[in-house]
């Protein structure tokens, strides 16, 4: 986020787009109604499903399923059209201006809701009330990355926060919602394909030089892979053995059955986690890893804060922390990892990565410290891009709209969408073992509106069989119109119907994210087997 999570308090106007905070960041969601009742902020709900956040918005803005390029391009069409973007702003603090006037002149409003199906004269509504407002803040999440056009979908957001001076300022902001406890923090310490800790290039030699010097070992310059490209490469037979920390992408990866397949291709497969998830079960060894209740050390959450872990339980069985496992097995294996402490580690961190040199744990005691923090004496940074960007210059990117990579038709009519629901999280690795989470979603449910179920001949609760190119399941119905006609929603939670054996491994060309929001699938009714 280039903003705090508090300071959506101090928007004027939030455009929320492809997240659902009520479900899936609660902390969000709440700052976000606080802004709406108790300081009159008008809220913008941009989501193909009817969100229970909807019910508080000003205006629901319904495009269809990966046209986001589409009605944000229009958006930004009428702001320039109609002279309401920040001329200062845009000539003092960006470049490339001329290109995305160019590239969006087409996207006018009629021609948006042929492609999307937003009334145009909302599209304008909603343009206006942006572009005017004194302060905006966009907030978004997968459900505008995880798409082959992905990054595509973040520039134009990008583009549109800077067209009306939205960027490195109180209350505004582009402001994405991390998908995972410390998945910021993973990112922030180089568990990248092409970084090192604190987003360092490995195409920079000084660099290079400066960890080896540290870690008195010879690093290759040449980018990793990154996850989604493992699985082709272990399908060839490039990659013979995979070490999987922390992550079950038999339950979270698209096109599942070919991802299990891949890994029982391997020589050899370590899996560390905490409990036995469904990829465990086909590792070679499991090591057996500890909470984070059981453990010393920091998270970085979504609005780049770090803080404090510390430990409230003893350690069960043979488990250990995380960092404990990696340097044993690195002595092990020739390399003196000798690490005393979480802490240790974390002065480390500061000495060699600039973002976080400030960071130290006699400083995280009581509150955490938002990056960059680069000396002992700054206080973080809670916005980002204040007075000038990180390159000097924000630069528009103008993008047109590319269709999502599988789109129905007469044998899969409907589209797919996958995610989250409020009682579960993730692959349900955790979550599915807590009784009071059971009783409350014990299954899965396929959404399916009731003139689709009409049609098709499909009653409340039967059960139907979902199929797509990739692979099939079976799941309970409920009908809804939180999904317009013609599409479905399921989470990806549970085991006995893995969403993601359905989904399609389409990758974003720049992300290598895959397009878990749009695929093709059919629904039928389905008879249990005699």
């Amino acid at each position: 986020m280039t903003n705090s999570m508090e300071d959506i308090e101090l928007a004027h106007v939030i455009l929320v787009t492809g997240s659902n905070p009520t479900d899936n960041h609660p902390i969000v969601d709440l700052h976000i109604r606080r802004a709406v009742a108790n300081h009159g902020a008008k809220l913008v709900v941009a989501d193909p499903r009817k969100l229970e956040l909807v019910n508080y918005a000003h205006t629901w803005l319904r495009p269809r399923p990966g046209t986001d390029v589409v009605w944000l391009n229009g958006l930004m069409h009428v702001i320039i059209k109609e002279g309401l973007w920040d001329r200062s702003y845009v000539e003092e603090r960006t470049e490339n201006f001329s290109s995305l006037k160019e590239t969006v002149i087409k996207y006018d409003p009629e021609f948006v809701e042929r492609i999307t199906g937003i009334p145009a004269e909302d599209l304008k509504e909603v343009a206006r009330l942006y572009a005017e407002a004194e302060v905006a803040t966009i907030v978004y999440a997968m459900g505008i990355t995880q798409h082959a056009a992905g990054t595509d979908n973040v520039k134009s957001i990008a583009n549109l926060a800077m067209l009306c001076g939205n960027v490195g300022i109180e209350g505004g902001g582009v402001n994405p919602l991390r998908g995972q406890n410390n998945v910021q923090g993973a990112c922030d310490m180089g568990a990248l394909a092409d970084v090192l800790p604190g987003y360092q290039s490995l195409s920079d030699q000084g660099v290079i030089e400066k960890f080896e010097r540290a870690w008195k070992v010879k690093i290759s310059p040449e980018p990793g892979l990154v996850v989604t490209e493992i699985w082709p490469a272990a399908a060839r037979g490039k990659l013979k053995a995979l070490y999987i920390m922390g992550e079950n992408p038999v339950a979270s990866n698209p096109n599942a059955s070919q991802v299990t397949a891949t890994l029982k291709k391997l020589d050899f497969l370590v899996v560390q986690d905490i409990f036995m998830t469904e990829t465990a079960n086909l590792a070679h060894v499991v090591l057996p890893a500890a909470s984070s209740a059981e453990r010393e050390g920091t998270f970085t959450n979504t609005e780049r804060c770090v803080q404090r872990v510390r430990q409230a339980l003893p350690l069960v069985g043979q488990a250990r922390p995380d960092w404990q496992i990696i340097c044993e097995l690195a002595e092990r294996m020739g390399y003196p990892m000798g690490y005393r402490s979480p802490e240790e580690i974390m002065e480390e961190i500061a000495r060699l990565t600039p973002i976080y040199g400030g960071i130290h744990y006699d400083r995280l005691e009581k509150d955490g410290l938002q990056w960059p923090c680069p000396t002992r004496d700054h206080p973080g940074t809670p916005i980002l891009h204040k007075g000038r960007f990180t390159r000097g210059k924000g630069l528009f990117h103008p993008v047109e709209f590319i269709p999502p990579s599988e789109l129905p038709d007469e044998t899969y009519p409907f589209i797919l969408s996958t995610g989250r629901v409020l009682h579960h999280y993730n692959s349900g690795t955790m979550t599915r073992k807590i009784p009071g989470l059971q009783v409350l979603y014990p299954e899965p449910l396929l959404e399916v509106h009731p003139k689709d179920a009409e049609e098709f001949g499909i009653e409340e609760k039967s059960m139907v069989k979902v199929s797509s190119r990739r692979g099939e399941l079976v799941a309970r119905v409920q009908l809804t119109r939180r999904c317009p006609e013609r599409v479905v929603f399921i989470p990806f939670h549970f085991r006995r119907a893995a969403a993601n054996l359905l989904t399609i491994n389409a990758l974003d060309a720049v992300s290598k994210i895959p397009e878990y929001k749009v695929c093709a699938v059919k629904v039928e009714a389905w008879k249990k087997r005699a």
